[in-house]
């Protein structure tokens, strides 16, 4: 970078140049053991920013603040670093840290939730992804539309598609909410360790990978295991739309509240959520479907595991009576 351009640059960034504007060393590598430890593995933000555009890129006085007064400035100015992280219900299997004790840091990541777009914005790409999904009669023409699709943001982040992993067709089919880091590196859902404690809860009502069709309502990992905004759920909608019909499930299990939101269209939390069927329409095909916390949630919470046991009986019975 040289020239008038390379000078601009210099200046905007280099918010070393006076001592008022210096954070401590410590500081930052707090910051950078924050975002390791949510599964930041990329600087890329949800859209493009031009450095040269202006000069004040950098909020220098909430440097100055958090300079002078680490201690109080983070409860007046919340900063949250990366991505947000997930809801409760999908946290485990990606963040903690595996020692098992999380580093404290200064600065403190605040809940932010995953930023929204209005649905107009991705009409044409939403329109693209109808016209792909009704013109594929089997999960590899799925597969293939999906890799030929361009218009979720999430895949320009993602390793690889993460599509499903169980029979092609199946009673029952489990829709979660978002590969997590082992699913992206893998290519298929829940293989971490969320995944291995959803196999043994299918074992404990007698199903196995064999028996199940098991997917997310999005097919790329979100930069940081963020929730998946709206926007990218609605996008993908046209694919797990066909992806139900060309399964032909009898019943469907969500897993989480990003799922069941997505799937029930509304904004109700899933503790009231679950434990309910409802009968929702994948295009042509009206499914019985029903939602449980996620098997991650249960990682942090097993209190909780009597409720999911009680919604997998439900599971269980109905698929006994036909």
């Amino acid at each position: 970078m040289r020239g008038e351009q390379g000078q601009k640059w210099k200046n905007t960034v280099n918010i070393n140049a006076s001592s008022e504007n210096k954070l401590k060393l410590s500081e930052y590598q707090q910051i950078l053991a924050w975002y390791e430890q949510m599964g930041v593995d990329s600087a890329i933000g949800e859209t493009p920013v031009n450095w040269f555009e202006t000069e004040n890129t950098i909020d220098q006085s909430l440097i100055r603040a958090l300079t002078m007064h680490p201690a109080t400035s983070t409860e007046k100015h919340r900063v949250a670093p990366a991505p947000a992280q997930k809801n409760s219900h999908f946290t485990q299997n990606q963040h903690p840290a595996e020692n098992g004790q999380q580093q404290k840091t200064e600065i403190s990541p605040s809940h932010t939730p995953a930023p929204q777009t209005t649905a107009p914005l991705a009409q044409p790409s939403l329109e693209l992804a109808k016209k792909l999904a009704s013109q594929c009669n089997s999960l590899n023409d799925l597969q293939q539309a999906l890799t030929e699709f361009d218009g979720c943001g999430l895949k320009r982040t993602a390793k690889n598609l993460v599509f499903y992993r169980g029979a092609e067709q199946a009673d029952i089919m489990i829709i979660g909410e978002a590969p997590g880091r082992d699913e992206d590196i893998v290519g298929k859902p829940f293989v971490g360790k969320a995944g291995q404690l959803l196999d043994r809860m299918l074992k404990s009502i007698n199903l196995d990978e064999q028996t199940t069709h098991i997917t997310n309502i999005v097919y790329w990992r979100p930069p940081g295991n963020r929730t998946p905004t709206s926007e990218e759920g609605h996008l993908c909608r046209p694919f797990l739309n066909r992806q139900v019909e060309l399964v032909q499930p009898k019943m469907i299990l969500l897993l989480g509240g990003a799922a069941a939101k997505q799937i029930f269209n509304t904004v109700t939390g899933i503790t009231k959520l679950r434990g309910s069927w409802k009968p929702i329409t994948y295009n042509s095909s009206t499914v019985p479907t029903i939602a449980t916390l996620h098997p991650a949630y249960l990682l942090r919470t097993p209190i909780a595991k009597k409720m999911v046991w009680q919604d997998l009986q439900q599971l269980a019975q109905k698929r006994e009576a036909g």
